[in-house]
C-alpha cells in the first residue's frame, strides 16, 4: 500500500507537470496573436527555446539553489530512491520556466535572442530560485523569523508573487532597459498603435493557459492526499471574476476580454487554498480591473512599451493576489485563516525587491557586455527574417 501510495503521488504531480508544460503553448500562441506578423516565427521559437534553456539552468544550479537538492547519482539510485523528488523536480521547473515565457511577452519585437537566452540562464538558475527558496523552502530562515513576529509565514500556494509577480516585475526591467519600439511614442507624445495580428490565435493562447492553470494551481497540492476542490472552484470564480470585469472595463475588446481570466488566474493563486469562492470571485474582478487600467492608462502615459501587458497582467495582479490572500484568507471573510495580512504584505514586497534588484543586474549586465536590442534595420524588417531567416506567412510561394 505504501508503494502504491507513492506511485499515485507520482503519478499526480507527472500530470500537473504535464498541464504546466502545456501552459507554455499558451505563452507562445498568446504572444504569437498579440505581436506583428513580421515577428510570429520568433515568439513561437523563444518560447521553446526559452523552455529547454531554463531546464539546463534548473537542473544544474536553480533546483539546488531553491531546495539543496542535486541529481548527480546513478540512474539505478535516482530511479529507486527519488521517484517522486524527480517527477517534482519537473513540476517546479515548469514554475521556474513561466519566467522568461512572461518576459518574453513584454520585451517582443526588439530584443536579439542569444543575449535573452543568457538572461534566461541566469533568471533560472540563480535570481528566480533565490527567492523561491526563500518562500518554499524556508532557506535562510527568513520564514520563520516573519511567523514568529507577525504570526504567520508568508503564504503563496501557488505563485502569485513566487512565479508571476517575479516574471512581471522582472519583465517590466527589461521592458525599461530596452526602451520602446521604434515608432511606438512619437515625439509630440502621440501613440502609434500596434494591433494584435492575430485574434484567434490570442484567444487559442488564452484559452490553453486558462485549462492548463488548473494544473498549475489544483496540483500545487502536491500529493494526492492534499487536493481540495476548494482551490479548483476557487480558481474557476476568479477567472469568471476577471474576464467579466475585463469585459466591462475593456469595452468589449476581445484583447482585454482574453487577458482577463489570466489576470484572476494570477491574482487567486496566492490564497486559492484559503478564499471562500466569493472572495476569489472579487479577487478575480479586482485583477481583471487592475489590469486593464493599467494597461490602458498608465503604461501608455508613462511611455512603457509592454507588448503583452505581462507587468500590469503578472506583475501587478500577481502582488494583488499576494496581499489578496491575507485579506480573504481571514475567517471574517469566509476565509481559512492561518494567514496573516502584513506577512503578505512583507513578503510580495521581498518578491519585487529581488526581481527588480535581479533583473537590473541581469539586464544590466548583458546590455553591457553584448547589447539587448535588434539594430534599428533588423527591427524594422522583424525578427522572423533577421534572426530565423524565415516569415511565418510568406507573401509568394516557390512553384516547382
Amino acid at each position: 500500500m505504501e508503494q502504491f501510495k507513492t506511485s499515485t503521488d507520482v503519478l499526480f504531480i507527472l500530470l500537473g507537470a504535464i498541464m504546466v508544460l502545456a501552459m507554455h503553448a499558451g505563452f507562445a500562441f498568446l504572444e504569437l496573436g498579440t505581436v506583428r506578423r513580421k515577428n510570429q516565427v520568433n515568439a513561437l521559437v523563444k518560447i521553446l527555446a526559452d523552455f529547454c534553456v531554463s531546464t539546463i539552468a534548473y537542473f544544474f544550479i536553480g533546483y539546488g539553489v531553491a531546495y539543496g537538492i542535486h541529481f548527480f547519482s546513478g540512474a539505478q539510485t535516482l530511479a529507486l530512491s527519488n521517484g517522486y523528488g524527480l517527477v517534482k523536480f519537473f513540476f517546479l521547473l515548469t514554475f521556474a520556466a513561466a519566467i522568461p515565457a512572461i518576459i518574453s511577452g513584454g520585451i517582443a519585437e526588439r530584443a536579439k535572442f542569444s543575449p535573452q537566452m543568457a538572461a534566461t540562464f541566469a533568471l533560472v538558475g540563480l535570481v528566480y530560485p533565490f527567492f523561491e527558496g526563500i518562500a518554499w523552502n524556508d532557506n535562510f530562515g527568513i520564514q520563520p523569523w516573519v511567523e514568529a513576529m507577525l504570526g504567520a509565514k508568508f503564504h503563496d500556494f501557488a505563485g502569485s508573487v513566487v512565479v508571476h509577480a517575479m516574471g512581471g516585475w522582472i519583465g517590466l526591467v527589461a521592458v525599461l532597459t530596452l526602451g520602446a519600439r521604434r515608432g511606438r511614442y512619437n515625439k509630440d507624445g502621440a501613440i502609434s498603435a500596434h494591433p494584435p495580428s492575430s485574434i484567434p490565435f490570442l484567444a487559442l493562447g488564452a484559452w490553453i493557459l486558462t485549462v492548463g492553470w488548473f494544473g498549475f494551481n489544483v496540483m500545487s497540492a502536491q500529493k494526492l492526499e492534499a487536493i481540495t476542490g476548494l482551490v479548483a472552484v476557487n480558481s474557476l470564480m476568479a477567472l469568471v471574476g476577471g474576464t467579466l470585469a475585463a469585459l466591462v472595463m475593456g469595452k468589449n475588446d476581445p484583447g482585454f476580454v482574453h487577458n482577463g481570466p489570466l489576470a484572476g488566474l494570477v491574482a487567486v493563486c496566492a490564497g486559492s487554498d484559503l478564499m471562500h469562492p466569493l472572495g476569489a470571485l472579487v479577487v478575480g474582478a479586482v485583477a481583471g480591473i487592475l489590469f486593464v487600467y493599467m494597461f490602458t492608462k498608465v503604461q501608455n502615459n508613462w511611455k512603457i512599451d509592454d507588448v503583452l501587458g505581462v507587468w500590469p497582467l503578472h506583475g501587478l495582479c500577481g502582488a494583488w493576489g499576494g496581499i489578496a490572500a491575507g485579506i480573504f484568507g481571514q475567517p471574517a471573510l469566509g476565509g481559512m485563516g492561518g494567514v496573516s495580512f502584513w506577512a503578505q504584505v512583507l513578503g510580495t514586497l521581498g518578491g519585487i525587491g529581488v526581481a527588480v534588484i535581479g533583473g537590473g543586474i541581469v539586464y544590466g549586465t548583458i546590455k553591457k557586455i553584448t547589447g539587448l536590442r535588434l539594430d534599428p534595420e533588423d527591427e524594422f524588417n522583424g525578427a522572423d527574417l533577421s534572426i530565423h531567416k524565415i516569415s511565418a506567412t510568406p507573401e509568394r510561394e516557390t512553384n516547382w
